[in-house]
């Protein structure tokens, strides 16, 4: 039985408070129907700048009366720190998904991406040290890997930023690391590889690709390849992403902690491929597509490959992925079909 196994059989029976920022977004509505549905207590937090209230009356529908009673929503932003404290009251676990993903975004306006992301990060991180939580997990990035060129990226080995987004994420693990050696309060940051799964948004900060094409597809539209389709990354299921979160906020271990991971399947995908891949299973939901993809000029600010060495999640945190992105997007893709008609 892997530690995540054990973790999803022993969380029912001692209930947690559980902080999720960023709740009504992607990934973070998806942490809230996984832990609503293991019986725990959750505070979300947000401003509704990216979330959507539909993701919430989603995850409403999938847990049961008594489940959802034990979730309250505080509508707040974390640039506020006074909104920061306030959701920090009684909490063991935080959850920390809130910020302004996006590369493209963060060329366009830095300022804001700056903004939420480091202020808003700085804040969550002193209204969690006051309140004395348990655990503080934050979601990092892969962008942080920049324009070094090895493969499989390690988390000890990074470039330099390619954009504004990526800057403001290692600043993140930059002012994580000094909360450890200045106040003795530790975190664990999770570096992203493009996530995805149902409730992503097509026009969503996360690894938009996907559902952004597969919507195209639905509806008959061109599909747009950035470059010559050559372009690789790691994509990650979300389930994967949920379990890495869980698995970080419940670490005991002293080595663990303060720590920064990959979280990803250590795979590489081409878009090329990835495009064969989508049209292919959404034939099961009677969607046949025939254009061949648009290309165009390469987006500013993309790395050419990512792929993640998962070497240290798994041997610290007991990560071990459940879902390949063949297998993730045959589960999510009933979801997009659903969704993006």
């Amino acid at each position: 039985m892997t530690r995540y196994e054990t973790l999803l059989q022993t969380l029912p029976s001692s209930p947690k408070t559980w902080l999720i920022t960023g709740v009504a977004g992607f990934i973070g509505s998806n942490l809230l129907e996984t832990l609503l549905g293991l019986g725990q207590d959750v505070i979300g937090l947000d401003s509704f700048a990216t979330g959507h209230q539909r993701n919430l009356d989603e995850v409403r529908s999938t847990v049961s009366a008594e489940q959802w009673a034990r979730f309250r929503f505080l509508k707040g932003d974390i640039r506020n720190l006074e909104n920061c404290h306030q959701a920090c009251e009684g909490v063991d676990y935080v959850l920390h998904q809130a910020a302004l993903g996006s590369v493209p975004r963060s060329l366009n306006d830095p300022i804001t991406t700056n903004a939420t992301n480091i202020d808003g990060f700085l804040n969550m991180l002193v209204a969690a040290r006051d309140a004395n939580v348990k655990s503080f997990t934050y979601a990092a990035s892969s962008s942080t890997y920049g324009d070094h060129p090895g493969l499989p990226k390690v988390e000890d080995t990074i470039g330099k930023p390619l954009s504004p987004y990526a800057v403001t994420k290692y600043v993140n693990e930059l002012y994580a690391d000094v909360f450890a050696r200045c106040y003795g309060f530790e975190t664990i940051g999770l570096r992203y590889f493009n996530v995805f799964g149902k409730r992503q948004d097509p026009d969503g900060a996360y690894a938009a690709v996907i559902p952004k094409w597969t919507a195209s597809m639905i509806k008959n539209e061109n599909v747009f390849i950035n470059g010559d389709g050559e372009t690789s990354r790691d994509f990650c299921f979300i389930e994967n992403t949920v379990q890495a979160n869980l698995l970080a906020a419940t670490a005991t271990d002293a080595a663990a902690r303060n720590q920064v991971y990959n979280v990803a399947v250590s795979g590489r995908t081409d878009l090329n491929l990835l495009f064969a891949t989508l049209r292919k299973s959404l034939v099961n939901s009677g969607v046949v597509y025939g254009k061949d993809p648009v290309y165009r000029e390469f987006r500013a600010g993309d790395v050419r490959h990512s792929q993640a060495d998962i070497t240290k999640i798994q041997h610290l945190l007991g990560y071990a992925p459940q879902f390949s992105i063949q297998q993730g997007i045959e589960v999510a893709m009933p979801w997009y079909a659903a969704f993006l008609k």
